[in-house]
């Protein structure tokens, strides 16, 4: 039973791509939220949600404390913060990989190539934490901010940041060498919620996953012939089993199903091979099972 005055509180990036995409999510959850410029805090309107804007190294620190219930931040943070905090869903926005770079001209043959080396990076927890795990030893240069230019300078004989396309990389004639960290936006949550925070936060999440089911599913239909429809049917692994509806002409029937993204294209090009025609596909914008 959740207490007419109990409010959940969420602790988002204040600024930048998490910032947008967290704010993007909420919306897309039913969740009305206003923003103004330079404001640390606001309510939603039609949900028991406040939302604290936060630098996100900071996130983790409030959610242990309890000034906020929840956050949205990188994996990255909430691993080298080390936090008494539960990640408790991936949101799936905000990937990225944590990865050692050397010198675009060097010879990497394995991670032992960093032993005695000296690395720069913003993140010596993880950092440490991998190289203990393989056994090597290196000095850890720990810098805030521009670490790719650390070689090129002579700071350092590597780096260890986070990339995404590996641009930032090329301009500083550096390579990726070693992954040591897939990242992604999740939900992380004080350990110590009361019955009442914990319904919010399960409605909560029964939103982004309806949100997040829909984004990786189309809804497809199509027009399948009488002779071929076990055939195209048996293509279609849909939510349960296909919707199929006899068409007014004669020895037709029209078939609709859910396909997920991972295999969509893969299925699609057998459908058309099996004789499936007049096919459309339509954007789902909630999902629920």
């Amino acid at each position: 039973m959740i207490n007419a005055n109990t409010v959940l509180k969420l602790a988002v990036q204040k600024s930048g791509r998490l910032h947008d995409d967290s704010m993007k999510l909420l919306k897309e959850c039913g969740i009305d939220i206003t923003n103004g410029v330079n404001k640390l805090k606001s309510e939603a309107s039609n949900f028991p949600l406040e939302v604290f804007f936060l630098r996100d190294d900071d996130i983790p620190q409030y959610i242990e404390d309890a000034v906020a219930d929840i956050g949205f931040v990188g994996e990255n943070v909430v691993y080298e913060k080390n936090k008494n905090v539960q990640v408790e869903h991936k949101l799936g926005f905000g990937k990225c990989r944590l990865s050692i770079a050397v010198d675009k001209n060097e010879t990497y043959d394995g991670v032992q190539y960093l032993q005695g080396k000296r690395i720069a990076t913003s993140y010596p927890l993880i950092l440490n934490d991998f190289l203990q795990k393989n056994n090597v030893t290196a000095e850890i240069h720990e810098i805030s901010g521009s670490v790719e230019i650390a070689p090129g300078i002579g700071l350092a004989h590597a780096i260890c940041d986070l990339v995404s396309s590996g641009s930032t990389l090329f301009m500083n004639g550096l390579k990726e060498a070693e992954t040591i960290l897939q990242s992604q936006a999740v939900l992380i949550r004080n350990k110590d919620l009361d019955e009442a925070q914990q319904t919010i936060l399960d409605k909560l999440l029964f939103r982004i996953q309806a949100v997040k089911k829909a984004k990786n599913n189309k809804y497809i239909l199509l027009n399948a012939p009488e002779e071929k429809l076990g055939e195209i049917i048996a293509l279609l692994p849909g939510m349960k089993s296909p919707t199929v509806t006899p068409l007014a002409e004669k020895g037709w029937h029209s078939v609709h199903s859910v396909l997920s993204e991972d295999t969509f294209w893969d299925i699609i090009e057998k459908l058309k091979n099996a004789g499936a025609q007049g096919i459309l596909v339509i954007p789902i914008e909630k999902m629920i099972i």
